[in-house]
């Protein structure tokens, strides 16, 4: 900031030093302004070049030191997002056993490979599993999910 505020006194002195000239050759009112305009803008072009060069390369260096951060920063928030939303759709599976799912008098049946219906034991796991993994896929049961979350 401090270079940005020298180079502006050292245009201003260049423009108060060419008004000054124009003045003394006899230039008044607005041809007076507008040939010290041109003439500093001349004379800063070539004799501020090196403040210039090293402003705009401040200005380059923060812009992309800034971008650089928040793409990192979003990055970031976006992976552990989705690490939410994936430990978020394996939590239903692994809560429900299969002996949460059958009352205690009927535990002695999940136990020989029965469940509490009759049916086979590792064909209603097999369905359960599908079922959660359809419904791990669908995006509106993610942004429920994510709506827990937060």
């Amino acid at each position: 900031m401090r270079s940005w505020l020298t180079y502006t006194a050292a245009r201003l002195g260049l423009f108060a030093g060419a008004f000054g000239i124009v003045y003394l050759f006899g230039a008044r009112s607005w041809i007076a302004l507008i040939l010290a305009w041109v003439i500093s803008g001349l004379a800063s072009y070539v004799l501020l070049s090196k403040w210039r060069d090293q402003i705009s390369q401040k200005i380059v260096e923060r812009s992309e030191q800034r971008r650089g951060n928040r793409l990192g920063d979003r990055l970031e928030d976006a992976a552990s997002r989705e690490d939410h939303l994936q430990e978020a759709a394996e939590e239903p599976q692994q809560a429900e056993t299969p002996a949460e799912a059958v009352g205690p008098a009927d535990s002695a049946q999940v136990g020989q490979g029965q469940t509490a219906a009759g049916g086979d034991e590792s064909a209603e796991t097999e369905a359960k599993g599908e079922a959660g993994e359809r419904a791990r896929l669908l995006p509106e049961n993610a942004r429920e999910a994510e709506a827990k979350d937060v």
